[in-house]
Parts: structure tokens; C-alpha cells; sequence
């Protein structure tokens, strides 16, 4: 399995929803992980409240908030577009998928980065043995 970190400044957003549909659409290729430089308390409620409602995946029960030094390494990277510099992450291949937060924005907002992530996804899935193969 290709180990894939998704990165993001607070770990609650979208980083998280990466995580999940990670998890739930190529979970038989890519382990996968979401971690930020910074934790929250808890998971955005209405990142939550929209992956529950379209995928029927409860975050809440499975994710957390996590540190970048709380995960194993791993082979891919990818930061999510926050416009900061991550700290460095040995990696074989890094990617910034540079998404908006829609944090503090309509469902609509949320759901246009839902489908971003989930496409990328997808097309991570298909070309990540050979991205650390190469």
C-alpha cells in the first residue's frame, strides 16, 4: 500500500474530508492519513454534517485532529492550497492541490471542494504505485 498524507495548517477541514474519501474510494491502494502543523478541537462540523450526508461516512467516529509528528511516514504528500510553509516531510513525492477552504462558506462552497478532493482522489489512486516507483 502507498502511504498518503493529506496536510493542511489546522487538520479539521480539508485535510480531513482528503482523509475520508481516501479512505472510503481507494482505501484498497492508499493508506491513508491527514495531519496539520496545528490541532483543533474538533473536526469542522460542516465538513462532518455534508461527508455523513453524501457518502454516509461519520468522521466524527473514525478522524481526529493530528499533528504532523503524530504520523508514520509516508511516501506521498499532499498539501491542500493553505498558502504556508509546511514543514518538511520526507517523502518520495509531494503535491499541493492548492483548494480553497470553504470554511465559514455555503454548502455549495463545501460541496465544489468535496468533488475536488474526490476526483483527485481518484486520480491519486489510479498513478500513485507509480509515482514511488518511479
Amino acid at each position: 500500500m502507498v502511504k498518503v498524507a493529506f496536510i493542511c495548517v489546522h487538520n479539521s477541514c480539508r485535510s480531513q474530508i482528503a482523509e475520508a474519501l481516501g479512505k472510503y474510494f481507494a482505501g484498497d491502494v492508499l493508506e491513508c492519513y491527514s495531519a496539520g502543523t496545528e490541532k483543533q478541537p474538533q473536526i469542522n462540523q460542516d465538513a462532518v454534517r455534508l461527508i455523513k450526508q453524501l457518502y454516509g461516512i461519520d468522521m466524527e467516529r473514525t478522524q481526529f485532529s493530528k499533528l504532523i509528528s503524530e504520523i508514520p511516514p509516508v511516501d506521498i504528500v499532499i498539501t491542500m492550497g493553505c498558502n504556508v510553509t509546511c514543514p518538511f516531510l520526507p517523502c518520495k513525492y509531494r503535491e499541493d492541490w492548492g483548494l480553497d477552504d470553504p470554511t465559514g462558506k455555503d454548502d455549495h462552497e463545501f460541496k465544489k471542494v468535496i468533488s475536488t478532493i474526490e476526483n483527485k482522489i481518484l486520480e491519486l489512486s489510479c498513478k500513485a504505485k507509480d509515482i514511488v516507483n518511479a
